[in-house]
């Protein structure tokens, strides 16, 4: 009986052990160096342009490991990718775009109205493997028969939402808005009216690093999760690019 129960303790002791490092794999720290953060930011975003392709209708789909019908779409990283100074990466596509088309002014001057799929995701370091660990949904109004959406809120937070603010800094547009977003929207021009009802054809891909995103800052709570440190990838395409009303501002 004694050599049975021992037998049964170094068991449970060995399985403990294992657990605990196999907890302390999986557990990753945010590390205190911002460099590094954006290293692996920009490492897990070169990975996922690897990983991933556009659709008939400009969705980001994930190749497949089973199945060869997507074996002769291009990568995103094929598909001309444009890397600002800023570390945001934009794609347009091709054949998706207006033909005479509204310029998206800086810094979310223009209003935009918008089918969007507005996905982030957290760049960790397992083992050495850098890539996109987490992530979850901002919004999406594609999947699902969603309809446009006029100015998100991540893209322009209006006066008398800034107003409700609590604080000095929920009163500030910084608070809300993406500022690689805004950025990457110059790169592309919308439509001047299409209808909502219109099919839509998404025009491509704009990748937003933490550091042109909410970095480390404090900001709105989106989703009830921490969107510090965190990556936004968006597939959209703009129905609507106008000068904002007055009473919009």
């Amino acid at each position: 009986m004694k050599k049975i129960f021992l037998y049964i303790l170094a068991g449970s002791l060995c399985f403990s052990a294992c657990k605990k490092d196999d907890d302390e794999v999986a557990t990753f720290i945010e590390p205190d160096d911002i460099g590094v953060r954006n290293s692996y930011d920009d490492q897990a975003i070169q990975k996922y342009m690897t990983e991933n392709y556009l659709d008939a209708q400009g969705n980001i789909k994930a190749f497949s490991s089973t199945d060869a019908a997507d074996d002769n779409e291009k990568k995103l990283s094929e598909l001309n990718p444009v890397k600002l100074p800023s570390g945001v990466i934009y794609i347009v596509r091709n054949g998706a775009q207006p033909a005479t088309g509204v310029t998206i002014e800086a810094n979310a001057a223009t209003q935009i109205r918008t089918m969007i799929r507005a996905n982030y995701y957290l760049a960790t370091d397992t083992d050495g493997n850098v890539a996109f660990a987490s992530g979850g949904s901002l919004t999406n109004t594609i999947n699902g028969g969603g309809s446009p959406l006029t100015d998100p809120l991540f893209y322009y937070a209006k006066k008398s939402v800034r107003d409700l603010g609590t604080t000095d800094i929920a009163k500030q547009r910084s608070y809300y808005e993406i500022e690689g977003l805004q950025e990457g929207l110059t790169y592309f021009k919308g439509y001047a009216n299409k209808a909502d009802g219109d099919p839509y054809n998404l025009q491509g891909v704009i990748i937003v690093p933490s550091r042109a995103a909410f970095g480390r800052d404090a900001h709105y709570n989106y989703n009830n999760f921490s969107l510090k440190n965190t990556t936004f990838v968006f597939n959209f395409e703009i129905y609507k690019a106008n000068t904002r009303p007055s009473d919009d501002q």
